[in-house]
């Protein structure tokens, strides 16, 4: 079932109008979240950043906020992970290779990766967020060079729900990412570390709080206690980034309902220094 016809032109410029991609493949990787790969028309890529998004919609059915899983450093095609708990998720979910989906995008402002040449890096995601930390854990990998030691913590709440459970495995064999990830609660299955994702900073290696960037994208209840780890190590507040996902809805600042005080997170993020949000309520609550 094709539910977006082919395009027969490039995308338009405006952000208000989708174009139709392709899906070239879909994996599921829980019961939860499926993997998709598509393409853009052309063979042109995508031209986005780690952190971006973009607005993906199934005709007659409605339109949602998905972040890029990919780097732009992985070829012409992207994928997005995208999770099942609503109307148009469910409708994606339906969708199989060689079916089309609506993009609008990308949209929002991700990570200044220039900026971030030179450090050490701590990336702290939790649950499924460790989709749009993939795009820029993918950035790095493939920048190797550009960067100096580079941390990920990851937790999810059980082993069932961990994402890129293959990836993880091999960043930890490969050596170039310290990967350490816990679960909440463990089975049979599980023997690393249970917990939530700060006990595994009781872990984590002396780092230089000068030279390390560090990055958080998570559920909200996890950034209150996730931010205070990271400020007892000393990491200046213009050096930690947030990924403020939540509450997205239009992608271009119209609805209002990703509005933080000033600010909204899909025009003026969804990657925001901790320096900007530290004094804004509700901002990390």
């Amino acid at each position: 079932m094709s539910t977006v016809e082919a395009p027969s032109s490039p995308p338009r410029a405006s952000v208000y109008q989708p174009f139709a991609l392709e899906i070239l493949r879909v994996r599921r990787l829980t019961a939860l979240e499926n993997l998709y790969e598509i393409r853009p028309p052309d063979g042109r890529p995508l031209g986005h950043a780690p952190g971006q998004f973009l607005q993906v919609s199934v005709v007659g059915v409605g339109e949602c906020p998905i972040s890029i899983c990919s780097s732009p450093t992985r070829g012409e095609t992207f994928e997005l992970c995208v999770r099942r708990v609503g109307e148009v998720t469910d409708a994606i979910h339906r969708l199989r290779g060689g079916d089309f989906v609506g993009v609008r995008g990308p949209l929002g402002h991700g990570f200044d990766v220039e900026r971030l040449h030179g450090s050490d890096m701590l990336i702290v995601a939790g649950g499924c967020a460790l989709a749009p930390a993939r795009s820029l854990i993918q950035y790095i990998l493939d920048r190797r060079e550009h960067f100096g030691a580079f941390h990920l913590l990851y937790g999810a709440r059980t082993p069932e729900e961990l994402l890129f459970r293959d990836e993880l495995d091999q960043w930890r064999r490969d050596g170039f990412v310290d990967c350490r990830v816990t679960v909440d609660r463990a089975d049979g299955s599980w023997s690393g570390p249970v917990g939530v994702v700060t006990r595994l900073f009781e872990s984590l290696p002396a780092i230089d709080p000068a030279k390390t960037q560090a990055v958080v994208i998570g559920p909200p209840v996890m950034f209150k206690f996730v931010m205070a780890e990271i400020v007892s190590l000393g990491i200046p507040a213009e050096q930690v980034y947030c990924s403020l996902e939540r509450r997205m809805k239009c992608g271009i600042g119209k609805c209002g309902h990703c509005q933080v005080n000033r600010m909204y997170a899909c025009l003026d993020g969804p990657v925001f220094t901790f320096d900007e949000l530290k004094d804004l309520p509700e901002a990390l609550e």
